[in-house]
């Protein structure tokens, strides 16, 4: 046999998997742009369902663990420097995922880590997803425990089985359920918190004088450095929201100013609602151990309980803080399994080149969950948040240095992202070289390496290495390593006259569907495109474009 007819062998064998794979994906668009035709929300629907995700307990348990050791100034402090770090580099990143309609990954690849290399980037988010799953799971089963006597274990179970039927269906599922529940999550998280301030304004005073257990209530650079550093694990979350927001309809100059609003509210300003959770969490902790306890006070469950205690009436505490807990583990872990299984899947297929399926690494990221939760995870949560912050950090600093300084300013990263296979160079030195330099320094300031004095900067370091390093590679290589080829080899451009991706439709000759503009190129060895997923999965390269640049 021939090498062009073993090749074409291979290609039509391997056409039923690609077909497989388009079915599977036309809901949620795993790898692949978000086209036109299926972003039928409003801005602010879009806003809304992503801000729903953020409705997890674990900032309250954070928040007080930083607040119970360091006391609440240098918590409250801590909190509010990690929020703007979030918030500048989220911005530049939830733009884009809004704008050009593609995931963080796809984002990452075009924009300093090439095909490949933002596969390791892809393992780090997948990694914060099943991390707090299992620490939001872990509250459940504490409140599962609490209302209604379940074993921690059987909790661990059920907090995992239950979000599975949810997650099946992407984004139309999903922005039902997070409409709904939010305005109940809301009144049960807002309203004892009024409450308490209004009938003892005392409760403030306590709270605001607390010293915490290693120190004596004075803000010190040491204490700050190391609460943000736990709050700054959080960084990642700009990879959820973003999921959600490709999703954005088009911005045009009749929706821009609430396309805008929708973006910064629910990209980077999701850290807003963040820093106040963590800021309650250290205010009803120190409300905890007046009246249960410190052993309970990181507890979101006791803290609501004491919470509910003083607005209510004794028979319907506990079960309305077991609801608060089951909502908002519901609200936050159908969005960590749905963002987890995108991520698996992504880097999965790209290295494999087979497409095994979203559901398949839906089920890998619950079980690594439970066995985190299963291990105890949240008795050292804050020593898994502190190491883990500085390799999330890394990652997303790099990006949106790469956006923000390589693309805007120094015009050596090309301005539009790209993520497409055959487009872009298997490895960018510029992004990997600088998360490297920033996630190995700032790790080995955390364990003590380089000395106990700058173990407290770890984050520190991990955010201005990336930042540094990520612009100097840039211009040492020149932006050499950025893109393949600057042609895709279709005429019809890619974005429209307001700046939006093309809502231009071309049949792919492999899997025989329609798609947009942006997620197809013309294929290497026919007069046709082919979509960027069946590129993916091309295991002989028969479709993809050569080198030209």
């Amino acid at each position: 046999m021939s090498t062009t007819e073993s090749r074409r062998t291979t290609t039509e064998a391997s056409r039923p998997a690609a077909d497989q794979a388009v079915k599977e994906t036309l809901e949620d668009y795993t790898l692949r742009f978000a086209p036109r035709s299926y972003r039928r929300w409003t801005p602010m629907v879009v806003a809304t369902t992503a801000l729903g995700g953020i409705a997890y307990m674990a900032d309250f348990s954070i928040g007080a663990g930083i607040g119970l050791v360091h006391g609440t100034g240098n918590a409250l402090v801590a909190i509010a420097v990690a929020a703007v770090v979030i918030f500048i580099t989220g911005f530049p990143l939830a733009y884009y995922g809004a704008r050009y309609n593609i995931d963080l990954d796809l984002i990452t690849r075009g924009a300093g880590f090439g095909y490949y290399g933002s596969v390791v980037t892809s393992v780090i988010f997948a990694s914060f997803t099943f991390i707090f799953f299992a620490l939001e799971g872990s509250i459940m089963a504490q409140g599962l425990k609490l209302g209604l006597g379940l074993p921690l274990w059987l909790g661990y179970a059920v907090s995992t089985l239950m979000v599975i039927p949810l997650v099946v269906y992407g984004m139309k599922a999903l922005s039902t359920l997070q409409v709904w529940t939010t305005p109940i999550w809301l009144l049960l998280m807002v309203g004892p918190l009024v409450y308490l301030i209004a009938d003892d304004p005392r409760t403030v005073d306590r709270f605001l004088a607390y010293p915490g257990t290693n120190g004596d209530g004075a803000v010190n650079t040491a204490s700050v450095m190391l609460g943000a550093g736990v709050c700054l694990s959080l960084i990642a979350q700009i990879g959820e929201q973003i999921d959600y927001l490709r999703f954005m309809p088009p911005k045009t100059e009749a929706n821009k100013r609430t396309w805008w609003t929708a973006v910064v509210m629910a990209g980077p300003g999701w850290v807003l609602l963040g820093a106040l959770k963590q800021a309650i969490g250290v205010f009803l902790a120190v409300y905890v151990i007046a009246e249960v306890g410190p052993a309970a006070a990181p507890e979101p469950i006791q803290q609501f309980r004491s919470a509910f205690e003083a607005v209510m009436p004794s028979w319907v505490v506990i079960p309305l803080a077991v609801v608060l807990v089951v909502i908002s583990q519901i609200k936050i872990n159908v969005t960590n399994a749905y963002s987890g299984s995108l991520a698996w899947t992504n880097s999965f297929t790209r290295v494999t080149k087979h497409y095994p399926g979203r559901m398949v690494f839906v089920l890998v990221n619950l079980a690594f969950a439970l066995v985190l939760m299963e291990a105890d995870m949240f008795s050292f949560l804050g020593g898994i948040l502190g190491f883990y912050s500085n390799c999330a950090i890394a990652w997303v600093v790099t990006v949106a240095t790469d956006i923000g300084i390589n693309k805007c300013v120094l015009k050596l990263s090309p301005l539009q992202p790209e993520f497409r296979r055959g487009m872009l160079h298997a490895v960018n030195p510029v992004g990997v070289v600088a998360f490297a330099a920033a996630s190995v320094l700032s790790i080995a300031m955390y364990f003590h390496l380089l000395g106990d004095a700058l173990q407290p900067y770890s984050p520190v370091a991990a955010a201005v290495i990336a930042f540094v390093v990520t612009p100097l590679m840039a211009v040492v290589t020149k932006g050499r390593y950025y893109l393949r080829r600057t042609d895709d080899g279709i005429d019809e451009p890619l974005l429209d006259t307001d700046g939006n991706p093309s809502a231009a439709t071309l049949d792919c000759h492999v899997c025989h569907q329609p798609y947009e503009r942006p997620d197809v190129t013309a294929c290497a060895t026919h007069d046709a495109v082919v979509c960027s997923l069946c590129l993916s999965t091309d295991k002989v390269g028969d479709h993809v474009l050569p080198a030209t640049a």
